[in-house]
């Protein structure tokens, strides 16, 4: 396979994060691959938020690809579990947890990454301004760097896979600031886990909660459209 350092696989599920990330990898010089994920979550409504923002980033490739972890269950993301609506708890890991995603989606991404000749993934996980997904944290990106190692025959052979995380130590309030530093729409992306019938943030999830407070400590305005207000 021909190693391809110009490109970058970036995880794009359609939030402010994932956003920020594709703007990063390419104002750092890569011709992005864009994958998002569709596992038929219960905000499905972010597969679309993910067609806008490749679209607004101009990524060489968008592959939407499905996997149904419905047929696992264990989250209010993906089961018939009521979404949390009474805000983040420290030392709780929500019921919006979905079992080993952040594993999942990463594996898919070196998959990807190891046939297009990328070495360099990004993902937007964030250990600041998070509801304590274990997924998130340093430790978990270190560790799946060096499966990526061990794992890949490029790894294999001396020619191993980065795992960017450029969000890791940012609060909301950064992110929302960096999004408008690097000219994208943040009124793009979308963050609810979940959506009213007629299409707005609920504006009480954890991940309402979370963007609202990031917008307001950046001194920015939120363009989103929120139910209620969080």
């Amino acid at each position: 396979m021909i190693r391809n350092p110009k490109r970058a696989v970036v995880l794009l599920s359609g939030g402010l994060d994932s956003m920020v990330c594709a703007g990063r990898a390419r104002e750092e010089g890569f011709a992005v691959l864009a994958l998002t994920i569709d596992y038929n979550q219960r905000h499905a409504v972010e597969i679309a938020a993910a067609h806008r923002v490749a679209a607004m980033v101009g990524v060489e490739r968008h592959i939407v690809l499905p996997i149904d972890l419905r047929a696992f269950g264990g989250s209010a993301l993906t089961d018939a579990i009521a979404v949390p609506k009474d805000g983040v708890r420290d030392g709780v890991i929500p019921a919006t947890y979905v079992p080993a995603r952040n594993t999942i989606f990463l594996s898919l991404a070196l998959g990807w990454a190891e046939a297009a000749g990328a070495r360099d993934l990004y993902v937007g996980v964030n250990a600041v301004d998070y509801s304590g997904y274990p997924d998130c944290r340093p430790e978990f990106v270190a560790g799946f760097e060096r499966l990526a190692e061990l794992a890949t025959r490029a790894g294999v052979e001396g020619d191993p896979f980065r795992i960017r995380a450029p969000l890791q130590h940012m609060s909301k309030a950064e992110i929302a600031a960096e999004a408008a530093r690097l000219g994208l729409d943040a009124g793009q992306s979308w963050s609810c886990y979940d959506p009213t019938p007629d299409g707005r943030h609920c504006g009480l999830c954890d991940s309402c909660r979370l963007r609202s407070a990031g917008f307001d400590a950046a001194g920015l305005p939120d363009p989103t459209v929120y139910a209620a207000r969080p």
